[in-house]
């Protein structure tokens, strides 16, 4: 028998929007290369800084209003510390994050809104303790929380057995995009100009994938 749970958090219609706003934001963020076609790059960063300071602004907007009250404020805390924790336990561990293990059963147990802000909250946390606020952390911020957000939208009328393999899946999936997504940001600065692999400003669209995913 399948046990339904609440979600403790639901955006409101106006959350919503913005929330799909900013997403859109980082979305461009990350596919930048493939359409943006000046050379001239290093203003591409503002998509992204405006999408995460949209998303704070989300995190402040609920954490303070009467949807979340303090049990649930304190159980976000809590899942954001442990994850936060757990986070540089997973470097170099033969490909194992156990970050995603918490943060996936959360979101499926809590709901979408709920894992969206644990991805939001858990990876800024996690960036303060291991020192690793950088360019890359509004990329690391939106891909968690999409994990987080997409978690919670998994069907919930499914037998024991059947969920324990779409978490499986889901999980295997979402933490494989999460590395692809993070390659992504990293490779239009990683080679120069010079490589077989590097990224050409207004290249050709299959050329520049074909070039990102040998890197990849």
């Amino acid at each position: 028998m399948t046990i339904s749970t609440p979600d403790v958090v639901k955006f409101k219609t106006k959350s919503i929007l913005v929330l799909l706003f900013a997403s859109m934001l980082s979305a461009t963020g990350f596919l930048w290369p493939f359409f943006y076609s000046s050379a001239n790059i290093a203003h591409t960063q503002l998509f992204f800084w405006g999408a995460i300071a949209i998303a704070f602004l989300l995190v402040i907007v609920e954490v303070s209003s009467s949807r979340l009250d303090a049990k649930s404020v304190a159980l976000l805390g809590i899942l954001a510390a442990i994850i936060a924790a757990l986070r540089p336990l997973g470097a170099g561990a033969v490909g194992i994050e156990p970050m995603w293990f918490i943060l996936i059963l959360s979101a499926r147990v809590f709901g979408a809104s709920f894992g969206f802000l644990l991805g939001v909250i858990s990876m800024f946390a996690s960036a303060l303790i291991t020192g690793g606020v950088g360019p890359w952390l509004g990329y690391q911020i939106f891909a968690a929380a999409w994990v987080g957000m997409l978690a919670g939208f998994l069907p919930r009328k499914t037998s024991p057995k059947m969920e324990i393999l779409l978490l499986a899946i889901y999980g295997a999936i979402a933490a494989m995009l999460f590395g692809i997504l993070m390659d992504l940001q990293f490779w239009p600065w990683a080679l120069g100009t010079g490589t077989q692999l590097s990224y050409i400003p207004g290249g050709l669209l299959s050329e520049n994938l074909s070039r990102f995913f040998t890197f990849h």
